[in-house]
């Protein structure tokens, strides 16, 4: 496993169908090593907190395997990395593979899996199609935010290396799943709950489910 991309940007205006539209997600590739602290990367920054960024959202990650995916889906030449908005395009790491909570180090640094991406509209504008929105839902091919435990440098080529298995946690697919495709899964979404490396905001949500599927069963 390891980076095969570090990507980084600082938020700017662009204009989608006559609007100003501002946004981080259009990344660039860059050799330079990056100091990695507990909100961001170095040279790096989200465009609006109310939804990015934060200590669960410092990190985006995405797998460089899916890019031909996307590519052949959507009928588009060769992407860029960081066309994805992806801080890390990454190699050796799936969502049905990585568990919520699992630890990677890259050098001195320590990112722990805290929740999948959820695609909003910018993607849909980067990706210069709304079929991208659906495409990544119903592929669950998000990519996954990290939350830094152990700030330090980090750039492109740098091995990664696992640091601490939550065997027991929910995969980051199965997580998005829950949340778009299978939305009633009652043993499911208690599992997902109770995973306390999970986000606060998808826990929150999948114990709201919980609550209303509960009440439904005993009326």
């Amino acid at each position: 496993m390891r980076v095969h991309a570090l990507n980084i940007s600082k938020p700017k205006t662009i204009v989608y169908k006559g609007e100003e539209v501002f946004t981080g997600i259009y990344k660039v590739p860059t050799i330079e090593s990056r100091m990695v602290r507990l909100l961001n990367i170095d040279g790096d920054e989200q465009a609006d907190l109310t939804v990015h960024g934060g200590v669960d959202k410092a990190v985006y990650g995405f797998p460089f395997e899916h890019y031909s995916y996307y590519q052949e889906k959507l009928k588009q030449d060769s992407y860029e990395t960081g066309q994805f908005g992806e801080n890390l395009t990454t190699e050796g790491l799936l969502e049905s593979d990585v568990q919520i909570g699992d630890r990677y180090r890259v050098g001195e640094v320590v990112l722990e899996v805290s929740q999948p991406r959820s695609p909003c509209y910018k993607f849909a504008i980067k990706m210069e199609t709304a079929e991208a929105l659906s495409l990544c839902i119903n592929s669950a091919k998000t990519g996954f935010y990290f939350r830094v435990l152990n700030e330090g440098f980090i750039q492109s080529g740098d091995r990664v290396e696992v640091d601490y298995s939550n065997t027991n946690a929910p995969t980051v697919e199965e997580v998005h799943r829950l949340y778009y495709l299978d939305k009633k899964n009652i043993d499911a979404l208690t599992k997902a709950a109770g995973c306390n490396s999970l986000a606060k905001v998808w826990r929150d949500e999948f114990e709201n489910r919980i609550s209303k599927l509960a009440t439904k069963t005993s009326q």
